[in-house]
């Protein structure tokens, strides 16, 4: 298996609601995307998907629980007012805001939003891995 992730899809209890929070984001919906069904996203070498969580967990074989699901999105810029202000815009957008933005143990700055469906995204700096001209992270 090729090291990479092609598809990162996300269950959601109200896919318009979703769609629409994203939109509200600036983030354009993929033609490919299903009206009413299913949404995917291009971010540049890896697609984001929304679908009905029922559904989802049905294709994926597991129980639909409602706790935390282990996994959290992260979202790495070039400056801690970058931080700052993408957690602003996802409030706006109907985030909640987990943890305002601050220094991090790491020698970074981040912080939270959680979108509607109950998805924690990390919106952070991070010394370590500096951005490419395409916003993309380069691991040492």
């Amino acid at each position: 298996m090729e090291q990479r992730i092609s598809l990162i899809t996300l269950g959601v209890a109200d896919l318009r609601r979703s769609v629409a929070f994203y939109e509200r984001l600036g983030w354009q919906r993929s033609p490919s995307s299903v009206e009413g069904e299913v949404a995917f996203f291009d971010l540049g070498g890896m697609v984001l998907g929304l679908w009905s969580r029922e559904t989802l967990a049905a294709d994926s074989t597991v129980t639909d629980g409602r706790g935390w699901g282990g996994v959290t999105l992260a979202h790495n810029v070039r400056e801690p007012d970058e931080v700052d202000a993408v957690l602003a815009e996802a409030v706006a957008a109907g985030a909640a805001l987990g943890r305002p933005g601050a220094p991090t143990e790491w020698g970074g700055y981040s912080g939270v939003f959680v979108d509607p469906d109950g998805h924690p995204w990390e919106i952070a700096v991070n010394p370590g891995w500096p951005l490419d001209s395409d916003g993309r992270p380069r691991l040492p």
